[in-house]
């Protein structure tokens, strides 16, 4: 059965309603398909996020969950934040349309003198902005984990990795430069493969390198500092071929410049806003039972296997064809996109929400219970992960909604709602953490020990961590939210036919699935104590029957892969 819109059909939907037709200039992308697109992007992510979970296990089995990893997530994390807010998020969302203006025009020449301008302002901008942070780290980092303190072992150890891993968000920010360039030309792969040369580099550090320091822990410092160059390095050749390679120079005074850089402003915040609530509550953590970081940390990278294979391919592929849609005023094509985009998101989202709350236990410890990661980590990771996982399908139609915006250079939508989502991550997390204190026995106890010094309590209260991954969620859900009321309010999209059919369709499917996958962990309660064969072999019995039961309960029910693409 084809759920593809036909002529006459009224009641034909779904999924491949949206995909492109002929681009419409040759200087436009190749006519790529969306769904061929995000599959090759997604294969090669796939790639890299296999080796990122290999990567983890060596972290767990190496660190453990211990107050140095804590002093380590939080000194990667802040270049990770302008990795985020640079390869995903605003520097993308400004860059992608204005270069598919110029390429619209079809003067390569133009297209060549814009990249090089903006390879030579960004440049400048970030050596600047890394001198500054290498220099101030023991100012810094105070301000992103105040709990660490600045005269303690851990707080001094902090400062110090930063200043190696803060020249990452250098190199990577000119990654990013790189990546946009190649997809706005069709060339998904080799920015998509590019994490894999990180993930090699921290195992590399970790195993051979972290042993014969007196501070293992700072070996994975140096990790993402040399991951940092292989990134950007490993792209130069494709653009060469393109004959886009940069000749840096300053173009502050550049018309597409200046037109990036006030696209860039507000999408700084707007395209950020999940970064921006993880670094609050990474700043809440700190002040948790040593290991909350960590046990954070963890469960974001979990959430990263459905997010970052196919949340950021969709809004990666996504955004130069709406870009180029609304660069043609072909509003009918991008409603289509946006439609196929949303209807993917679900079909993903959806079980991939289910499974990550129902096999939370079974993936931490088969994943990561080894050497100095204990069953008691592997339980706190579960508390975070199935918080946090509830999210899933916000998360991902957020990396629809806000090229959407984006795409159409309409930079303050997205800010509305990420202001309003922060306060709401504020708001959530004060007001879930009050609720542990006043409102359990442990809280209360904690609180009563602590003389009323709330902070005091929280640092004897364990599990509180989860409340931080809580409100990150109902912030994500927030901001997905304000995202769709605007888009459908400005009237630049309009539902295509067969999403009742499509949701019941959905709604089958994963009930399916998740009596198949309850049925199996009925029978194995407990994933804490076997040996980790006993471990791998009974999650990939619990995770492929439920992918097989979903896939089959949407195959009995019509949708084939035809229907998925243009």
């Amino acid at each position: 059965m084809d759920l593809r819109q036909q002529p006459g059909r009224p009641g034909g939907a779904a999924l491949s309603a949206a995909g492109p037709g002929p681009e419409p200039s040759a200087a436009a992308a190749p006519r790529v398909g969306l769904l061929r697109s995000t599959a090759v992007f997604s294969a090669m992510t796939f790639l890299s996020r296999i080796t990122g979970l290999v990567r983890d296990q060596v972290y767990a089995a190496v660190f453990g969950a211990s107050p140095m990893m804590d002093a380590f997530v939080v000194a990667f994390r802040i270049p990770n934040f302008m990795r985020r807010l640079s390869a995903e998020g605003s520097f993308s969302m400004a860059f992608v349309p204005v270069l598919a203006e110029y390429k619209a025009r079809g003067d390569h020449a133009a297209v060549k003198a814009l990249v090089d301008r903006v390879a030579g302002t960004l440049a400048a901008f970030l050596l600047v902005l890394t001198a500054a942070a290498v220099l101030a780290a023991p100012w810094i980092m105070p301000v992103f984990a105040p709990g660490f303190g600045t005269e303690t072992e851990q707080g001094r150890l902090a400062a110090e990795l930063l200043r190696i891993t803060f020249p990452y968000a250098l190199f990577i920010s000119l990654a990013a430069l790189a990546g946009g360039i190649l997809n706005s030309y069709g060339r998904f792969a080799i920015p998509a493969l590019s994490p894999l040369l990180m993930n090699l580099s921290m195992i590399a550090a970790a195993l051979c390198v972290a042993p014969y320091l007196a501070e293992p822990v700072k070996a994975l410092a140096w990790g993402v500092f040399v991951a940092g160059i292989l990134q950007l390095g490993f792209q130069l050749p494709s653009l060469q071929r393109l004959g886009l390679l940069p000749r840096p120079r300053w173009g502050v005074a550049d018309a597409g410049v200046r037109k990036i850089m006030r696209l860039m402003v507000p999408t700084l915040f707007g395209a950020s806003v999940a970064q921006v609530n993880l670094l609050l509550n990474t700043i809440m953590a700190s002040f948790l039972i040593g290991g909350s970081v960590t046990w954070l940390y963890y469960t974001d990278r979990l959430l990263e296997f459905p997010l970052g294979m196919f949340g950021v391919a969709i809004g990666t592929v996504i955004l130069p064809h709406l870009s180029g849609r609304h660069a043609s005023t072909d509003p009918q094509g991008f409603s289509r996109a946006l439609d196929w985009g949303f209807r993917l998101c679900l079909l993903i989202g959806v079980p991939a929400c289910l499974g990550l709350i129902l096999c939370a236990e079974p993936l931490i410890a088969t994943l990561f219970q080894h050497g100095n990661f204990t069953a008691h980590d592997t339980r706190m990771s579960r508390l975070s992960l199935v918080a946090q996982a509830t999210a899933v399908p916000a998360f991902l139609l957020v990396k629809v909604l806000a090229p959407a915006f984006y795409s159409r250079q309409d930079t303050r939508t997205p800010v509305k709602a990420a202001v309003v989502a922060v306060a709401g991550n504020l708001l959530f997390t004060v007001a879930l953490l009050a609720a542990l204190l006043l409102w359990t026995e442990p809280g209360r106890a904690a609180l009563a020990a602590s003389d009323g010094r709330a902070f005091d309590a929280l640092g004897r209260v364990s599990g509180a961590h989860a409340c931080l991954a809580l409100a990150i969620a109902l912030a994500g859900w927030l901001n997905a939210v304000q995202l769709w009321w605007y888009l459908r309010r400005a009237a630049v999209y309009a539902v295509q036919p067969g999403w009742r059919r499509f949701l019941r369709q959905l709604a089958v499917a994963a009930v399916g699935m998740v009596a198949v996958v309850l049925a199996l962990l009925w029978l194995w309660p407990d994933w804490t104590t076997w040996p980790w064969w006993q471990r791998a072999w009974r999650l990939a019995v619990v995770v492929g029957a439920g992918a097989l039961a979903y896939a089959a309960l949407l195959w009995l029910q019509g949708i084939r892969p035809r229907d998925l693409r243009h």
